[in-house]
């Protein structure tokens, strides 16, 4: 089912610029805020809670297309002693703690009668039975920590928003000048290729698989 109220956080990235698109391309009207655009910062919720509030819902679909893998230059580690608490806090502040503003303030504008979807994305990487390589620490740590974030909004808005789905989706690795460095063998995907995927994925899900774990396919990641 195509949303038909969309409102996209994060929309001056490469995937939240396509899902943008993707979805108005579907007949959805789009709303999009972003830091670079809307001076939205996520980390911050003051601002959060502004902007939010002066939107005019409800919407359908909720779409957090947040979140980074470098912070002030540090990169992903390769081992435990290239650890640094504040740029683990720095990927916890990004992508878990902002997300979960939004869901937090979001809340007025998610509708009680009908369907609606609320999607964060996730990364594979955030997966604990899926780590086989190790490494990467904060950056997984962080991506974990907002799937528990997301199914715990699952459990609670269950009780209040009976056909709510909240999702943890991960896009795969999409080309950018980012992924690039990091990219190694794996098959990558455009933003147009990846936000199509995920609009299809939004589209499909039901309320029984909300607090969810799924890839651009629609296929269940373990936790």
């Amino acid at each position: 089912m195509t949303p038909e109220n969309a409102l996209i956080i994060g929309t001056s990235g490469g995937i939240g610029a396509a899902l943008g698109e993707e979805l108005r391309r579907r007949g959805a009207a789009v709303t999009g805020l972003s830091r670079s655009g809307d001076g939205l910062d996520i980390t911050n919720e003051n601002a959060v809670q502004a902007r939010l509030a002066a939107l005019e819902g409800p919407f359908d679909l909720v779409f957090v297309a947040t979140g980074a893998l470098e912070i002030d230059g540090h990169r992903p580690e390769k081992a435990l002693r290239q650890l640094d608490p504040r740029a683990m806090m720095a990927q916890f502040a990004v992508n878990c703690i902002g997300p979960a503003l939004v869901l937090k303030h979001a809340l007025p504008l998610i509708p009680r009668d009908r369907r609606a979807v609320v999607a964060a994305l996730s990364a594979r990487v955030g997966s604990i039975g899926d780590n086989r390589l190790g490494g990467w620490y904060s950056y997984r740590a962080a991506k974990a920590a907002l799937n528990q974030v997301l199914h715990g909004a699952a459990v609670e808005l269950r009780r209040t928003h009976r056909q709510a789905i909240v999702a943890a989706l991960h896009p795969g690795t999409v080309q950018t000048p980012l992924t690039a460095r990091y990219a190694g063998d794996h098959p990558t995907v455009t933003p147009q290729q990846a936000a199509a995927r995920l609009v299809d994925v939004v589209e499909g899900l039901r309320p029984e698989q909300s607090g969810g774990f799924f890839d651009h396919a629609g296929r269940e990641i373990p936790w």
